[in-house]
């Protein structure tokens, strides 16, 4: 395995993904270089609980990748823990520095995902505007009410995990548009184990199953499938673009104004329509440094590939 401190800030960054609507804890893995690995540890975990049970404790925990998760897994719940109140705030006091900082690691890891593709072809072609597609509706689609009962928490959770393993597609995102976006996250402040317990057995249970599902696809049409994860890079842009209006609003469990349907604008636009800094040099610095992110930790990953090829 990995350096674990290393594959635990990387958790950290998965978490805190995954806490902002419109940004995949996905995204962070598969530009750190542990996708495919996550994956694969995922899906074996059905097959290592069989062997869990007749008695071959070794063998399940190394067939399930059980260091690896559980690092991962301590990073994500620690960063969800600690940064929920910190990115809420953020989101709320300095929304444009921050959607423009995910905007530019989005937009350099989908070109990262498609650079990964061996050959273009119609069909990578077709498969790729099926995940731009796919990922712009769901971005402009319209909130439902889900209801706050145990079963619809637990069917959330299952959809919600998905979309979070998904480059491109926010878990918390889906859980706005099922409008328990702010329960969940609420329960999570205010540690009610209830709620929680509900949510993440829904959680389990569809990662168990999607990762087996996306993990396959990988391995035997790698190339069309990485053209759809590229497209709904591309496509989940619309949600992080840092300049909005918002058109409709509605009250939260706690009786505050959040927004429901936003549209995009342009700088210029956004400071006109709304009296506020458009924040441009700041917001093109941010998305810099994203971009400057995402290639720094590529060529740190490439230069230890090569030092252990070379130590071979």
């Amino acid at each position: 395995m990995q350096n674990p401190f290393l594959l635990f800030a990387k958790g950290v960054a998965m978490g805190a993904a995954d806490v902002v609507p419109g940004v995949s804890g996905g995204t962070v893995a598969f530009i750190s270089g542990i996708y495919d690995e996550l994956l694969r540890s995922i899906a074996s975990i059905p097959e290592a609980a069989l062997q869990l049970l007749r008695g071959r404790v070794v063998k399940a925990w190394q067939m399930a990748n059980a260091t690896f998760l559980l690092v991962l897994l301590s990073g994500i719940l620690t960063s969800v823990f600690s940064l929920a109140r910190l990115i809420t705030w953020l989101l709320e006091h300095h929304p444009i520095p921050v959607w423009s900082f995910f905007f530019g690691l989005i937009l350099v890891s989908s070109h990262l995902v498609a650079r990964e593709i061996g050959r273009w072809n119609w069909t990578r072609v077709l498969s790729f505007v099926l995940g731009g597609a796919f990922a712009w509706w769901i971005t402009v689609a319209s909130p439902i009410q889900w209801g706050h009962d145990p079963l619809s928490l637990f069917l959330a959770g299952a959809i919600a995990i998905c979309a979070m393993i998904l480059p491109g597609i926010s878990g918390s995102f889906l859980l706005v548009l099922m409008g328990l976006y702010s329960l969940v996250l609420g329960a999570v402040k205010s540690l009610d184990i209830a709620v929680l317990a509900v949510f993440a057995a829904g959680c389990l249970v569809g990662i168990l199953s999607f990762a087996r599902l996306l993990s396959w696809l990988l391995a035997r049409f790698r190339d069309l499938t990485l053209a759809f994860l590229t497209g709904l890079m591309l496509g989940s842009l619309n949600k992080v673009w840092p300049w909005k209006q918002t058109l409709t609003w509605r009250a939260d469990s706690h009786g505050q104004q959040v927004p429901v349907l936003q549209e995009n604008l342009w700088p210029l636009q956004f400071a006109q329509q709304s009296g506020q800094d458009a924040q441009l040099l700041a917001a093109i610095l941010l998305a810099v440094a994203g971009v400057v992110l995402v290639l720094g930790l590529e060529w740190l990953a490439g230069r230890k590939q090569r030092a252990a090829g070379a130590g071979e």
